[in-house]
């Protein structure tokens, strides 16, 4: 037995069509009453098997597929005539046209096109006069022309537009593609056949000759063809046929835009990708071309209705769908239901990203709140240290400092424990006066070095304390760092009150360029200890709506601005 790759190199696609139109040729010159032309016709009836598009050559033919095609042989060499003909050279126009439009190679739509113009003659020119003349002595006469000018062209014309169909003038490639387009075969077979029909009207009705009822007929079709593309994409406010007959492809068995919208409206109110799974798969069963369906996914896994024969499996994603038909489906119907199987797959991953990052906003949530208290804590530590270095001291004025800083910094740690126990209380609340802020902030850094500037009499308004802390640390923090390598630094703090703002200035080197473009909007990696603090801060200020900025990046002039 020859195997498929040993078949498609000894009979490839064009050499049995080839053989298929001389077989088909040859019975057609013998005419109907010839004895030989059923044994013709029964071996190109063979060849079209081989050919044909609507059944795999590699598959196993079945019983019932061998009584179909033996019955349906033995109907057509039993009622052969002229009109069976004409009939099924019809059928292998549709079905040669539909095939144009399967491959994207030029040679091998070029061949197919030859192909079709090759039926057309021969049923036009040959068989419909022939048809004719059958019928009656006056359709003999009108008829007597086509047969004529037909019978030149099947012997001299049309077997060398065969021979030059088949030469490969391109690359040859194999044919192996199955595949045809019901709507474009049945719209060619129709136009076809209105054809003929319509020479027959014209010959009948108008007493006309054959040649002349055709031309006519072609005329009235052309006509008919430009007016249809005219309405197809009209450019005169008509939506066109286009809109009507793609909305009618879109709802092949369903009602696809209420479904769709359906399942829309679950995707916006269920809460989780579980829930919404479940009722898209509700949805999905309601359908009625489905007897039941499967899926498994990282949610669970489940299947409802019952299971059949004609099953299609979808993979999207992590989601896997398997949905069971009552009966075959149509390549339409197939496509249809991949994309809706998609919709379902797009929208369960959308849940997915959606929970994962409601999870990382939480855990961005918990970080935030962390590393505010972490340097909190860190300032906490450093007061410590220096009360630490104060008591240690015997003057009086370090005992009388000692005395005045230790109820702030107790009312600090009292405010940090605070948020440990009760993290759900807003920073809000947390106010003090801005003239009692300030003057703690004085006395926690009155050794610092740093010139404070601040009108005479600042008003006792609210301020959200735990923020202008949390700024005023991380400011002073790095800029005494920076001290460290320039001993000559100076370093201005300045407030005002209408409207409040907290300046923190030095005179130093400015800060590097690719880290003052990603400082306050990002946490950044750096020796000096830049970055993650004042990210935090500057966060935090915007939520409380006050903005923290770099005013000025200049060589003797970088301040920091905290307004509100």
């Amino acid at each position: 037995m020859l195997t498929l790759n040993m078949r498609n190199r000894l009979f490839t696609g064009r050499w049995l069509l080839l053989g298929m139109l001389v077989l088909l040729h040859s019975a057609l010159m013998l005419g109907v009453e010839s004895l030989w032309i059923r044994p013709l016709l029964i071996a190109h009836l063979g060849l079209f098997l081989l050919w044909q598009p609507l059944w795999r050559g590699e598959r196993d033919v079945g019983n019932g597929a061998v009584v179909f095609i033996g019955l349906a042989a033995g109907a057509a060499m039993f009622f052969l005539s002229w009109w069976a003909i004409a009939f099924w050279l019809t059928g292998l126009f549709g079905l040669v046209g539909a095939r144009v439009f399967a491959f994207r190679d030029r040679w091998t739509r070029l061949l197919y096109l030859t192909v079709m113009a090759y039926l057309l003659a021969v049923l036009l020119l040959w068989v419909v006069p022939n048809l004719f003349a059958s019928q009656t002595n006056i359709q003999l006469i009108q008829a007597q022309a086509g047969i004529e000018a037909g019978n030149i062209l099947m012997k001299y014309v049309l077997p060398i537009l065969l021979v030059v169909a088949v030469i490969p003038f391109g690359h040859e490639k194999t044919e192996n593609i199955q595949a045809i387009d019901l709507i474009y075969s049945l719209l060619l077979f129709m136009l076809l056949a209105l054809v003929v029909l319509g020479s027959l009207a014209f010959m009948n009705l108008g007493r006309l000759e054959y040649l002349e009822a055709l031309l006519r007929t072609l005329l009235l079709m052309g006509v008919v063809l430009l007016a249809l593309g005219a309405l197809w994409n009209p450019r005169f406010g008509f939506g066109g046929l286009q809109v009507l007959f793609s909305r009618y492809l879109l709802n092949v068995g369903t009602p696809f835009e209420n479904w769709l919208a359906q399942l829309a409206e679950a995707a916006q109110r269920e809460p989780s990708s579980a829930s919404y799974l479940r009722r898209a798969i509700g949805l999905l069963a309601d359908l009625p071309w489905l007897s039941g369906l499967s899926w498994q996914s990282p949610d669970g896994s489940g299947q409802s209705g019952q299971f059949s024969k004609f099953a299609v499996v979808t993979q999207e994603g992590e989601l896997r769908l398997t949905l069971y038909a009552k009966q075959s489906l149509n390549p339409s119907v197939l496509l249809h239901v991949q994309l809706l199987a998609q919709l379902i797959g797009y929208f369960y991953q959308a849940k997915q990203r959606e929970q994962s990052l409601s999870e990382i906003t939480r855990l961005q949530a918990v970080y935030e709140t962390g590393s505010r208290l972490t340097h909190d804590l860190k300032n906490m530590l450093q007061s410590l240290l220096s009360l630490t270095s104060i008591a240690q001291s015997r003057e009086q004025i370090a005992q009388q400092l000692l005395r005045q800083q230790l109820p702030l910094l107790t009312q600090r740690i009292e405010l940090t424990l605070t948020k440990l126990q009760q993290p759900e209380t807003t920073i809000e609340n947390a106010q003090l006066p801005l003239n009692v802020w300030w003057n703690s902030v004085l006395l926690r850094n009155q050794f610092q070095g740093i010139v404070w500037r601040a009108p005479d009499n600042l008003p006792d308004k609210k301020i959200p304390a735990p923020l202008l802390d949390c700024v005023i640390d991380n400011l002073l923090d790095n800029v005494l760092k920076k001290r460290q390598n320039d001993p000559d630094l100076e370093i201005r703090v300045e407030i005002e009150s209408e409207p409040l703002r907290l300046q923190v200035c030095d005179n130093g080197n400015p800060i590097p360029e690719a880290i003052a473009a990603k400082l306050l909007h990002t946490a950044i990696v750096s020796e000096s200890g830049l970055g993650i603090g004042l990210y935090q801060a500057s966060r935090w200020a915007g939520q409380l709506g006050y903005r923290l900025e770099l005013t000025s990046n200049s060589p003797g002039a970088v301040c920091f601005e905290l307004c509100g």
